[in-house]
């Protein structure tokens, strides 16, 4: 997301347009005439065929202890391999045992997870750093997505960590004893961030970060701001005080349940499901033991590339959650999660591509669900939808305990042709959405503005969904669009589509360009916190977009600290939020706000 952002420290020189300079990186039936089985013979094939759980994490999953040889050569090995491959096949995730290593400077590349295996984030401790930085991109990091950091104790070689990453690359459930740099060498241009569930001991430099949420944690400060900062939950977060300084400060977040994550007992895999908390603040493992529940690997089934959907999906009807190891996974039906509490985890960024216009995963209308950590890639035929929570009706209350949809990215166009109707559809009520990026790519491969068709990005029908972290960017038409009533979000960064032809591709009627974040006409309650969107038309600058929001004008129907900002004069909104807030103008990339609607 290349752009020269306001406020930045120190100043960029100007560069001529966004993500846009990138090469591309590199059950069979019985044969006819065989005797049919007779039913006890049937039951007992029926028995052997069933699928184990548990099982090795396959070769993409390196785990690592304190007494291990050359570890650091090992991480850069696949930093070498992962460092530029933006749409390359590599997937990996990295394990770290309980214990302390002392030396390590983790470099993440694309596609690449890191992580301790202790119950706390401190029972696996670094004296060193897991670093990303931008020199595979000339000190832009607006293009390093898709990696992450979970679970760990930092202690930085210099006392600040370099954590400069764009979209899709959270970092959760760390402790940071010292300083956090969310910026790349140099103060280039940066654009994120997320951050759930950790601590800072220190402060936190976002620097050129031109917008960043920060959920459930604790900071020692935070010393600037570019255009959002949204906090919600977290101790030491500066006080609200948008539009100068950007910030917008709640001192909870309404409801949260941080990630399950995977773990050590002795010598025993288990994943950790944390529990869900309402007005939550803080971290979830400072005071002890986290409290929630733990499940032994052997109720998953340990999936690993080329397996297919058939199977996956007699896996889940056997009882058994999903383990999804690092790879790519090609399903030509939907996976279907019909059990309650069904978890399905991925390592390592585990990548599943529907076929033949399939929808990839689809959840019913049960409680607590929990997808995490994986990508969701188009394929090249049209499907209606990429991921399903709930099917169309869905009316069952879950807010005892709610489906979570977190670190699950969907993509549309980039790796090659994909094309999707509406990527994510969110009808089960009570759903919380914890930091997803849904984006139809804007460089790449497969790339235009009918080659990667994707009219609509996110779309809730469910009542009482919650939104923290909510990325969504380049849809033909609308990003988001809600209809589900009582629905509110925590921070949304978009960007409008920059690739439209002309005038009359984005027209909605009588309204020009289609709002990035819609509220139905019929919808009488739904409330937004810090919610920015970016127009960058660069195939025809002269596009005039209405409004960034658009919602009806009713007294329920409420949102705080709203922005719009045309990136380089490369289109301009009229308002901000429906007729209100004032037009973008020039070249000077600078925020239209609104504080308060209505």
């Amino acid at each position: 997301m290349p752009t020269p952002p306001t406020g930045a420290t120190p100043p960029r020189a100007p560069k001529p347009s966004r993500r846009r300079v990138l090469a591309a990186m590199a059950a069979a039936l019985p044969a006819a005439g065989l005797p049919v089985l007779s039913s006890r013979a049937s039951a007992a094939s029926a028995a052997a065929a069933a699928l184990p759980g548990g099982g090795d994490l396959g070769p993409n999953v390196l785990v690592f202890d304190p007494a291990m040889p050359n570890i650091q050569g090992k991480l850069d090995e696949i930093f070498k391999q992962q460092e530029s491959a933006q749409f390359g096949n590599g997937r990996y995730a990295l394990l770290f045992k309980p214990g302390t290593y002392n030396g390590l400077n983790a470099q993440l590349g694309f596609y690449t997870a890191i992580a301790g295996l202790g119950l706390s984030p401190d029972d696996t401790a670094f004296n060193g750093d897991v670093t990303v930085d931008a020199g595979w991109f000339n000190g832009n990091a607006t293009q390093n997505f898709w990696r992450s950091a979970e679970n760990l104790a930092l202690r930085p070689v210099n006392g600040t960590n370099r954590w400069a990453v764009a979209q899709a690359a959270p970092f959760r459930r760390m402790h940071v004893k010292g300083g956090l740099n969310l910026s790349p060498d140099g103060y280039g241009w940066a654009s994120g961030g997320y951050i759930a569930d950790s601590r800072i001991d220190g402060t936190v430099g976002p620097y050129s970060q031109q917008q960043w949420y920060t959920r459930d944690s604790a900071v020692g400060g935070w010393n600037n701001a570019v255009w959002n900062m949204v906090f919600s939950g977290v101790e030491g977060a500066p006080a609200q005080s948008f539009p100068n300084p950007p910030y917008t400060t709640l001192d909870t977040t309404p409801v949260s349940r941080e990630k399950p994550f995977l773990y050590l007992d002795g010598a025993d895999y288990k994943v950790f499901l944390p529990e869900k908390r309402t007005n939550a603040r803080g971290t979830t493992w400072g005071n002890g033991t986290p409290r929630g529940e733990s499940l032994p690997l052997g109720q998953f089934y340990v999936a690993k590339p080329g397996v297919d959907a058939a199977t996956l999906n007699a896996a889940l009807a056997q009882g058994l959650n999903l383990l999804l190891t690092p790879g790519i996974y090609h399903v030509d039906r939907a996976i279907e999660v019909q059990r309650a509490n069904t978890v399905v985890l991925g390592l390592g960024y585990a990548t599943i591509v529907p076929d033949k216009g399939a929808t990839a995963l689809k959840v019913a209308d049960v409680d607590g669900v929990r997808l995490a950590g994986f990508l969701i890639d188009a394929g090249p035929v049209n499907s209606a939808t990429l991921l399903e929570v709930g099917p169309e009706g869905s009316s069952a209350s879950h807010a005892a305990n709610p489906t979570t949809v977190q670190d699950v990215f969907l993509r549309i166009g980039g790796a090659g042709p994909g094309k999707a109707t509406t990527s994510m559809v969110i009808n089960s009520n009570h759903t919380i959405v914890d930091h997803t990026w849904v984006w139809r790519a804007d460089h790449g491969d497969g790339v235009g503005w009918e080659a990667n068709r994707a009219d609509y990005g996110v779309r809730v029908n469910g009542d009482d969904v919650l939104a923290t972290g909510l990325f969504v960017e380049h849809f033909n038409k609308y990003d988001v669009e809600w209809r589900g009533e009582r629905g509110r979000t925590v921070f949304f960064q978009n960007e409008k589509a920059y690739d439209a032809p002309d005038q009359a591709a984005v027209q909605n009627g009588n309204i020009k360009g289609y709002a990035a974040y819609k509220i139905a006409d019929d919808v009488t309650t739904h409330e937004g916190w810090g919610l920015g969107s970016y127009c960058f038309y660069n195939v025809d600058p002269t596009i005039r977009q209405d409004h960034g929001f658009e919602a009806p004008d009713k007294p329920g129907v409420k949102f705080h600290d709203l922005l719009v900002v045309s990136l380089g004069g490369k289109g301009q909104y009229e308002h901000v939020i429906n007729g209100i807030g004032a037009p973008t103008t020039g070249t000077s990339t600078v925020p239209s706000t609104v504080v308060s609607y209505p």
